[in-house]
């Protein structure tokens, strides 16, 4: 019988307080696939960007509790105004998001007037404001395709960027120069090491991967297309996984008969985002019970930047 270590005991009942919590006040609890996986455990509901945006549209809860980064909590707001949205941990940005600013955007758009502007959920609420739409990774070739424009300026992701690009030839697409660290730090060679060690595992990556590594991958879909995408190999047995190791918590839980495998070799010691690892049970515990940190949008910014979203979420998702 397996012993509960003092430290599991601590984690089960703070859990329990919670949940408890959550009944108390009407909140509701939205992780990403990234976060920690005794985070994941107590949310309602886990997921990609675009999962956890729809999750936010439906929601009948009074308090959101958003475990991710700054840009998901500001978009939870921004779909709901009259909402509390909680961050529990203020230093959870993100270097994506940072890469572009409102002046940056301007500066584009001014070099590129005549440019539909599509700019990905990773970004601050006022890029989005300047934005004719936005995407995430699951439907970004989807909205690029069913925008009413040939000439796209998309922010601010250049490897998702050059990958939209490729499944959309027919439109022209200007590419802005930021990228994810966590991702963009991932090498080819890296990847086909580990492939030549486990030739028979299939690779699944994130289109914020680097070309090279797009293009040695059997499948490119965001992370919660990566848990479904293992379901379309019911005869393989072992998965390299190109994106951020917190995935792995949902993939060993829905597949515990596959092996997972990180594609940097190193027990994913480079696929880690410092950021999306800030928020622990105990600031969730204290946000929740002290209603701390919470998240504000102007209301200007907000309306613009919701038309953006609300354009997003009527396109269907890819993967």
């Amino acid at each position: 019988m397996p012993v509960t270590t003092s430290m599991e005991r601590d984690q089960l009942e703070l859990a329990r307080e919670i949940r408890e919590l959550v009944r108390q006040k009407n909140a509701v609890i939205l992780a990403h696939n990234y976060q920690v996986p005794e985070v994941q455990e107590i949310a309602d509901h886990v997921g990609d960007s675009l999962g956890l945006a729809v999750e936010a549209t439906k929601t009948k809860a009074d308090i959101i509790v958003f475990c991710g980064v700054h840009f998901m909590a500001e978009t939870a707001k921004i779909l709901n105004p009259e909402k509390k949205v909680l961050l529990p941990n203020l230093a959870a940005g993100c270097s994506l998001a940072d890469s572009i600013t409102p002046e940056s955007l301007d500066e584009w758009k001014q070099r590129y007037p005549d440019h539909y502007v599509v700019t990905y959920i990773n970004s601050s609420a006022e890029v989005k404001a300047m934005s004719d739409i936005c995407c995430t990774s699951a439907n970004a070739v989807s909205v690029v395709r069913s925008v009413p424009a040939q000439k796209i300026l998309f922010t601010p992701d250049r490897n998702l960027g050059r990958w939209v690009a490729k499944q959309v030839p027919e439109k022209e697409v200007v590419i802005y120069d930021g990228c994810c660290p966590v991702h963009d730090v991932l090498r080819g060679a890296n990847v086909k090491k580990v492939r030549e060690l486990l030739p028979d595992a299939v690779l699944i990556a994130h289109p914020e991967c680097r070309e090279d590594i797009i293009a040695m991958a059997d499948v490119v879909c965001s992370t919660s297309g990566m848990i479904a995408a293992v379901g379309r190999f019911p005869e393989r047995k072992r998965f390299i996984i190109a994106t951020e190791n917190g995935i792995l918590h949902q993939l060993k839980k829905r597949y515990p008969d596959k092996e997972f495998i990180l594609a940097d070799g190193c027990i994913g010691c480079r696929l880690n985002c410092p950021y999306m690892k800030t928020i622990t049970l105990v600031e969730v515990e204290r946000s929740l019970r002290e209603e701390l940190f919470e998240v504000e949008v102007e209301r200007d910014i907000a309306e613009r930047a919701r038309l953006a979203i609300e354009r997003m979420l009527a396109v269907p998702r890819d993967a």
